[in-house]
């Protein structure tokens, strides 16, 4: 039996970045903005409400709560802005999920490294009728792919798919699965 390894013409590659990507929901914008304003209001309050023992910090106390105030309202905007730009595509042998503002992250999991699959949701989530939704292959201490912002029936409908596909691949066997990959 001999190897071969014949080169690709990278012309001819499919672009992932031409993959049609779907918006995850708008309401994970507002849910998003909130959990943020949450975090930001703790430093904020125990910033102009604790007592100072420097009278001269004392006296600018007031204005750096403003500050980090202004601050914390900046990042709230930020996760509005970053919540609205996010996607995800699945595609028949894998999952694709695009988030971030100025720094990018497009993640791409491959189904056949799929092992397990989960749905999250904390409180304020669940008023908003959203879920997250964690992959995780071989190997890993966490969600390889966390993909945030579906409606709990996508979650759902994606979750059931993913696990539906785990079971084909585990009735077809290793040796058929790698032959797909």
């Amino acid at each position: 039996m001999s190897f071969h390894n014949a080169p690709l013409d990278l012309e001819r590659l499919p672009r992932l970045e031409e993959a049609p990507l779907t918006p995850v929901s708008r309401r994970l914008a507002p849910c998003l903005a909130l959990l943020r304003l949450m975090h930001w209001s703790v430093p904020v309050l125990l910033l102009l409400f604790v007592p100072l023992h420097s009278e001269e910090f004392a006296r600018l106390q007031p204005w750096l709560a403003a500050g980090l105030a202004g601050l914390g309202l900046l990042m709230v905007g930020l996760a509005w802005w970053e919540a609205r730009r996010r996607a995800y595509g699945l595609r028949e042998h894998d999952l694709i999920y695009r988030r971030g503002l100025l720094v990018q992250r497009l993640q791409v999991l491959p189904l056949a490294r799929l092992q397990h699959v989960e749905t999250l949701s904390n409180p304020i989530e669940r008023a908003f009728g959203l879920v997250r939704l964690a992959c995780f292959t071989a190997g890993g201490r966490g969600a390889d792919l966390l993909l945030e912002g579906l409606p709990t029936a996508r979650a759902e409908a994606v979750k059931q798919h993913l696990l539906a596909r785990l079971a084909g691949a585990a009735d077809r066997g290793p040796d058929e699965t790698a032959d797909e990959a």
